[in-house]
């Protein structure tokens, strides 16, 4: 267990200048995901009667940048986006895109067909179908004697 710091809109401006530093610190470790040498990317979960839709949003890299494991039903994604970019003729002035090592996993639901799992890449976008099976299913009704 971690604790997070609480932080209200209301919160906006510093009260002194020790709460401005701790903010900063507190920011920046929190939007780079613990560490500047890795991220989490933004996921989309998507259901529908066929199956689900796991969507990672990872622009800048390819296809082969991806590891995607399956293991006692969880599903676990990963890959390296490495920052490359560095021209001598420029002086760079603001990076805002994360860079590093990133993994997202998933518990799946006992009612998938893991043999038929696809995925793709497309516009900067991790694309992974996963179809539920037929025989397996999760939803029963149970009559009261």
């Amino acid at each position: 267990m971690s604790l997070v710091r609480y932080s209200t809109a209301s919160d906006f401006a510093p009260t002194s200048f020790s709460n401005l530093i701790d903010r900063f610190f507190s920011d920046s470790l929190a939007r780079s995901g613990g560490s500047s040498y890795s991220f989490v990317p933004k996921v989309d979960i998507l259901e529908n009667e066929k199956g689900y839709e796991v969507n990672l949003a990872v622009p800048g890299l390819s296809k082969d940048d991806f590891k995607i494991d399956l293991n006692d039903n969880f599903l676990t994604i990963s890959g390296e986006r490495k920052f490359t970019k560095e021209k001598k003729e420029t002086n760079l002035h603001v990076v805002e895109t994360q860079y590093g090592n990133f993994g997202r996993s998933f518990s799946l639901p006992e009612n998938v067909d893991a043999s038929k799992i696809q995925a793709s890449y497309n516009n900067g976008i991790l694309e992974i179908f996963i179809p539920k099976d037929e025989k397996k299913t999760l939803k029963t009704t149970i009559k009261v004697n």
